[in-house]
């Protein structure tokens, strides 16, 4: 058995595609996971699978989910190692941050730079942007919601299945699902 998170993209936000938790986990159970939980309101679920396949996984869970809410919902599925990974690879001190200053999007393939050359990065100082494996880890020291940065990475992000966490959530799904 392997242990996921699935990170949903864009639920529960404004009063709109709302999944209440209950629900989700209800949907994991449908398909045959275990070791269901659940983290915030925003979509974040650890299960355990025998799967090996996160993109059937993430496939699988978009379908439950259409069905049982009747609209689309964007889910990416991560391993354990995976995750863990990307926390150690932080490129900031995480350690020395706030949460909320420090975030990492989750995307559904590799990004090369040549998707942000456009991007001048200086510009917005003192917040920073780094690649890392299939994410992007963002330095927003007022925060996302006054990030001026984040609103600006998303031109480079068009096209992509993406959906951000603050450290603080990131380092809870690493302990969540940590064997």
């Amino acid at each position: 058995m392997t242990t996921y998170a699935a990170l949903l993209r864009g639920i529960n936000v404004g009063g709109s595609k709302r999944v209440p938790m209950p629900e989700l986990r209800d949907v994991l159970a449908g398909l045959g996971h275990t070791g269901i939980a659940t983290h915030l309101q925003s979509g974040n679920a650890v299960f355990r699978s025998d799967s090996e396949d996160a993109d059937a996984l993430a496939a699988a869970l978009e379908q439950a989910l259409r069905e049982r809410f009747g609209f689309a919902v964007d889910c990416l599925v991560r391993d354990a190692a995976y995750l863990a990974a990307v926390a150690d690879a932080c490129p900031f001190p995480a350690a020395e941050l706030e949460g909320k200053q420090l975030h990492v999007t989750y995307v559904d393939r590799p990004l090369g730079p040549e998707r942000f050359a456009d991007l001048d990065a200086e510009a917005f100082l003192p917040e920073e942007f780094r690649l890392g494996d299939r994410c992007v880890y963002l330095y927003a020291p007022d925060g996302l919601g006054r990030s001026k940065l984040a609103v600006a990475l998303g031109r480079p992000l068009k096209g992509v299945v993406a959906t951000t966490r603050n450290w603080n959530t990131v380092a809870k799904l690493v302990e969540l699902t940590r064997d």
